[in-house]
């Protein structure tokens, strides 16, 4: 190791450190040298061999994923109400230009308020679908009319959608007085304007009392340009109702079967009658985000579709919904697969459980309804966790009631766990001094009457972490799954996925 200089200067000119002074130098963790050293002489052995030009990347890489945490600022919020079937999730999907809201011909297919980014002129906003409004109902149709009252309240500005070719109803009239007690600037959006024969339809909306209607067809895109200007007019620019988001708050989907307890769950978190909660399995379609602040910190909780058995098996609003809830999954960052701990474990649960996995996210396993478990399930829950869930027991487990709250205050703690865990990096030198103590204690069988041999190993990224492994041979995949264990054993990697590729690469010919 190279001996500081002699002139370095620490608080002052006037006090040197003197290099033969044994306290005076730096002190240095043996391991740590040790590790650098045996990085350093595997490296150069690895040197023999034939690299392709992304093994040479991957060595040389300054050990970063390059992943740059998006920052959320506060935006004005557009809201999108009116009558069940008028075209404001077809408006929605044309506005942020992709089909992210379920769309189906029946009514009643939006049930939450969902929120959407969204960009027209330069100008970044939010973007808010909700249910049909409808008067004097009941059950879940009175919820899902809530939910389109709450998101006035919390909107800047409004666009009420009405169909042309129907006219103004008296429900419409209904929303009409709603939007003139909440003040807020509202632009009339007359849908289903196909073609100039259909204006004159529009103009008779004049009678709403709400300004000038904007003839529009959501569907084939017609006249929406001019829609979003005037929206852009009637918008602040400065939010009055939006909530700060700090900067990177966790993204926590929670997923699981139908009718399993998601809404609940995310309802008991947020303190509020966040989404839509009923009986009939299926009642969430778009997937629903909502900041929480939680022990301290800021998390994005999305409630999600239930995953049903087949996605090629469902049709209509449900087949869309399951793809929504897919994509969910890849925006977060981690999952809380929910398993209804009063039933049977079902196939359907692993398979969940599996998706999570292959998508690389962290994992909490939540076990709700604990609440309805009776003592004499609880053994045959145990044993159907050892059976089916053997290859997760590395995933945090959770017993909760979404109904009642009990335990919900041990997710976040779990949470963290995973979370930790998937940002976990592993130095180069532990890694290969790991690996070698592991391979002298344990070697590789012979293979054809050849032991492969570990050349080098590295992390090559972290969420979830990425092992490469570069041998002198194929190593058996039971090898690796006890590599995996070890690392496990060895590190934590508690609540995450890892995964361990293996490049096999030959002695360069002399």
């Amino acid at each position: 190791m190279e001996q500081p200089d002699a002139t370095t200067t620490h608080a002052s000119d006037d006090h040197r450190v003197d290099p033969a002074d044994p306290a005076a130098a730096p002190t240095v963790d043996a391991s740590q040298t040790d590790d650098a050293a045996r990085e350093r002489a595997l490296l150069a052995g690895l040197a023999e061999y034939d690299l392709a030009d992304e093994d040479l990347a991957l060595l040389e890489g300054d050990g970063t994923d390059g992943e740059d945490r998006e920052i959320a600022t506060t935006l004005p919020v557009l809201a999108v109400v009116g009558r069940p079937n008028v075209g404001k999730s077809t408006l929605v999907n044309r506005i942020i230009g992709r089909r992210e809201a379920v769309v189906e011909d029946n009514p009643g297919v939006t049930r939450d308020r969902v929120s959407y980014p969204a960009e027209w002129s330069g100008r970044r906003f939010t973007l808010v679908d909700t249910g049909g409004w409808e008067v004097d109902v009941a059950g879940i149709h009175k919820a899902v009319a809530q939910q389109a009252e709450v998101a006035i309240e919390l909107a800047d500005a409004v666009l009420f959608v009405v169909d042309a070719t129907v006219g103004s109803t008296d429900t419409d009239e209904q929303v009409v007085r709603l939007l003139r007690r909440s003040g807020k600037p509202v632009v009339l959006v007359a849908n289903k304007v196909d073609g100039p024969a259909v204006e004159a339809d529009a103009a008779t909306l004049w009678s709403l009392g709400l300004g000038q209607p904007h003839p529009i067809s959501a569907l084939h895109g017609r006249g929406t340009g001019d829609l979003l200007d005037a929206a852009m007019a009637a918008l602040p620019r400065v939010s009055a109702h939006a909530t700060p988001l700090p900067d990177g708050p966790r993204r926590v989907a929670l997923v699981g079967r139908p009718n399993v307890g998601k809404s609940s769950l995310l309802n008991k978190v947020v303190g509020s009658e966040r989404v839509v909660v009923d009986d009939v399995a299926g009642t969430t379609r778009d997937p629903v985000d909502e900041l929480v602040a939680l022990g301290g910190k800021p998390w994005v909780f999305v409630d999600t579709a239930g995953i049903r058995r087949r996605v090629h098996q469902t049709s209509g609003a449900d087949f869309y919904a399951s793809l929504r809830t897919q994509a969910a999954i890849e925006k977060a960052e981690v999952a809380v697969v929910l398993v209804d701990a009063s039933a049977p474990m079902t196939e359907q649960d692993i398979r969940i459980v599996q998706h999570v996995i292959d998508a690389g996210r962290a994992l909490v396993v939540a076990y709700n309804k604990w609440d309805l478990m009776d003592d004499d399930r609880r053994p045959y829950l145990e044993r159907e966790i050892d059976q089916q869930l053997v290859q997760v027991q590395w995933a945090p487990r959770v017993n909760v009631s979404a109904r009642t709250g009990w335990h919900t205050d041990r997710l976040v703690p779990a949470l963290e766990r995973s979370l930790a865990s998937w940002d976990t990096r592993i130095s180069t030198g532990r890694l290969n001094a790991f690996l070698g103590e592991l391979v002298s204690a344990h070697p590789h069988p012979l293979r054809g009457g050849k032991q492969p041999r570990i050349l080098f190993a590295t992390q090559a990224s972290t969420r979830p972490p990425r092992f490469v492994i570069f041998a002198s041979g194929f190593l058996e995949p039971t090898y690796r799954r006890f590599i995996e264990r070890r690392l496990r054993e060895t590190f934590g990697f508690e609540g995450t996925p890892i995964t361990i590729s293996v490049r096999v690469r030959e002695k360069r010919k002399r």
